[in-house]
């Protein structure tokens, strides 16, 4: 061979290696996800009280795109309770439809933030769309058309790009909600991490191939309930906000229109399953002692026992909680990462969990023994609700007994069979939701798995809410499978499939709200790690396991029993957009301003990628400027009913004057739409007098 063939031979080789020597091809995109704020109740809590009543934060969808130059791999985090297989099943749907076969049910994860305060009735599980009364297809389209569109959108810009990866920290941000169910863990493995919780995050930085930065995603867990269950507001939360922040900071040009600049940024949910914001701690509300920390119940019966943020209420602990978490974030985002090279490929499966039969080894005698899944169910302390949200009537955690009275109502359900009650041991069913199949499905009994890497970077895709230590043992088991270090495995949680929660086995035998929600029974978690080690060897090796069951579809059989806008009215003399109270003349950075509206019903539409308010500043030439809209932190839009029958209803929208608001005369505007007798829905607006911002 002469050197001329040679050097053809070699400059050949490395072109086939371009994808891992000198990066990839990467794509970010965000789309305005926001659902009904208005009397559709919340997904988290389960409070049926907790119904919307306007909105603080918009909900968006943050999408991200990897390619290695022969497969790809979709990311996204959403503002949302969690991810459904039928909203997942839904977006592949709608994809396909304009992409054919590029994005699959192998390569695209999407993961729920879990704010709670965001609408609910999408799982198209009965259980999780009861507080709802049913399916609510508002929300679904929202979440469905909102989703697909950031995909599309991050899709339409791929460039080629750097990905690197880094490792921070986060204090003063995350506590324990059920530490004495973690110190049922064996010593020993307990005392190979530093806090009962997990105080490190990972993070993905995307640049373009000249060094612009795109987009970044950072998991922390970290539950978002810093809004409590007696907020009415959309909100995305603490995670939400951060991700605000963060994109803010970068795209500077567009600080005043959330969601439209070109830099996205994913506070991301991992194994936040008994992780909680309220870093103040539970204690009893009436009379300011400390609650039982076994049950998190109170001596009076009357009482309370709720965590507490670090703030004066929960809008300031929002904020507080946000920026902490940003702030860290965004120090590591300054620092240098590494540079990821190598293969992106992802692999999936559908897991029948109650078939499930895998080995266990008891971490207290070492011996081997198959254990299995069972049907799903919920025991008593689910009805307790945790520290973040207690529940109603007088259910405490921790417990491990049966009420007569209780198990006679909830057996007119279904009665739960001796061999479910021995599966679940020590668990005491409240609920034997696997047994309940009318009109649908009450919880899965199959569950979508996802494993992925991007070089070195593993990250899985899990269907639900793992607890700290549930995630580390995952974490572990998959770094010594794929042979790297636990610090480069990824936890994405509330992933594709929702199944509620996954503790250790340790941890169940405990019984607080965590493990009463642990559905398949005391070896979930074995079940899970059995699987995820089964998808570590495909990638391992490059094969591609089985579908495996296809979950059951029923949307012919769905309740939906929420009633629809019938009409509005303005009132007599009144004209939609009419303000009925006005600002006053003159305020000051650190102050409240507020105009009141004649409104129609905020369902009417939804004001995607709009807003429902602007705040606006006279500039040159007498050109009203917009300075914050209704996704702004600053701004908060507050709809009431007046009269259910004759349809009446008002918008007031205020304003927290940020303290570096520049003087000048301002006014406030609303946007919205009218539904007549007829059903034709019109748009409206409506516009402040003007007033004065002074020093």
């Amino acid at each position: 061979m002469d050197w001329s063939s040679g050097l053809l031979v070699l400059f050949w080789l490395s072109l086939s290696r371009i994808p891992e020597i000198y990066g990839y091809k990467i794509g970010v995109g965000i789309a305005d996800i926001t659902g009904p704020p208005a009397e559709v109740a919340f997904m988290g809590y389960a409070n049926p009280e907790q119904k919307g009543g306007g909105l603080h934060l918009r909900q968006f969808s943050r999408a991200f795109i990897i390619e290695d130059g022969s497969s790809r791999m979709v990311f996204v985090s959403a503002d949302c309770g969690m991810m459904g297989t039928f909203l997942r099943k839904e977006v592949l749907r709608r994809l396909q439809s304009k992409l054919g076969n590029l994005y699959t049910i192998d390569n695209v994860m999407l993961s729920g933030t879990h704010t709670h305060s965001t609408p609910g009735g999408f799982l198209m599980d009965l259980l999780f769309d009861l507080n709802s009364w049913g399916f609510v297809p508002e929300t679904f389209e929202a979440y469905a058309s909102g989703i697909t569109r950031s995909i599309l959108r991050a899709h339409g810009r791929m460039v080629q790009g750097d990905v690197q990866y880094s490792r921070g920290e986060i204090q003063m941000a995350n506590i324990n909600r059920s530490p004495t169910s973690y110190l049922r863990n064996p010593p020993e493995e307990r005392a190979r991490y530093a806090s009962d919780v997990d105080k490190t995050f990972s993070q993905l930085k995307f640049f373009r191939k000249d060094g612009l930065p795109l987009g970044v995603i950072t998991w922390f867990a970290v539950h978002p309930t810093s809004m409590n269950n007696t907020n009415k507001l959309v909100s995305s939360d603490n995670v939400g906000l951060a991700s605000i922040m963060f994109e803010q900071r970068v795209n500077k040009e567009f600080t005043n229109l959330i969601g439209k600049g070109p830099f996205v940024a994913a506070f991301a949910s991992s194994n936040l399953g008994d992780v909680s914001p309220n870093i103040a701690g539970p204690r009893c509300v009436l009379s300011g002692g400390p609650c039982d920390a076994y049950t998190s119940s109170c001596p009076d019966k009357k009482d309370k026992c709720i965590a507490f943020g670090p703030g004066r209420d929960m809008f300031e602990s929002t904020h507080i909680i946000a920026t902490r978490i940003m702030e860290s974030a965004w120090d590591t985002w300054k620092s240098k990462g590494q540079l990821l090279n190598g293969k992106v490929s992802v692999v999936h499966q559908y897991v029948d969990m109650p078939s499930r039969n895998v080995p266990y080894r008891n971490p207290k005698t070492g011996e081997v023994s198959m254990v299995r899944g069972c049907s799903p169910a919920m025991g008593y302390s689910f009805a307790a609700g945790t520290t973040d949200g207690p529940g109603a009537f007088s259910f405490k955690q921790g417990t491990t007994t049966t009420n007569p009275l209780w198990n006679a109502l909830t057996d007119l359900l279904a009665e739960p069979t001796p061999e479910l009650i021995a599966c679940h041991a020590p668990k005491p069913i409240l609920l034997a939701t696997g047994l309940m199949n009318f009109p649908v499905q009450w919880q899965p009994a199959i569950v979508s798995t996802q494993l992925g890497q991007i070089g070195p970077i593993k990250i899985a895709c899990v269907p639900g809410e793992f607890t700290t230590m549930s995630g580390r043992r995952l974490r572990k088991m998959l770094a010594e499978a794929t042979a790297v270090s636990p610090e480069q495995v990824i936890v994405a949680g509330l992933c594709n499939t929702y199944s509620d929660y996954i503790t250790t086995p340790e941890e169940y035998q405990a019984q607080r709200y965590e493990a009463a929600s642990t559905i398949y029974g005391p070896y979930t978690l074995p079940i899970y790690i059995n699987q995820y080690k089964a998808l570590a060897g495909h990638l391992k090796y490059g094969t591609k396991p089985d579908p495996g069951p296809d979950p059951p579809e029923s949307f012919s059989d769905l309740v939906s029993l929420l009633p629809p806008v019938i009409w509005d009215m303005a009132g007599w003399g009144k004209q939609f957009g009419d303000v009925i109270s006005q600002p006053r003349e003159e305020a000051r950075p650190g102050e409240t301003v507020s105009a009141v509206f004649v409104s129609g019903h905020p369902r009417n539409n939804f004001q995607t990628e709009g807003t429902y308010l602007t705040v606006e500043k006279l500039g040159k030439d007498d050109k009203w400027d917009v300075v914050a809209t209704d996704a702004n932190w600053e701004t908060r839009f507050i709809w009431t009913r007046g009269s259910k029958i004759l349809g009446t209803s008002t918008a007031e929208v205020r304003w927290d004057i940020p303290l570096e608001t520049k003087p000048g005369m301002y006014r406030i505007r609303h946007f919205g739409h009218f539904k007549n007798f007829l059903s034709s829905i019109t748009p409206y607006e409506g516009t402040s007098m003007p007033f004065k911002v002074v020093r």
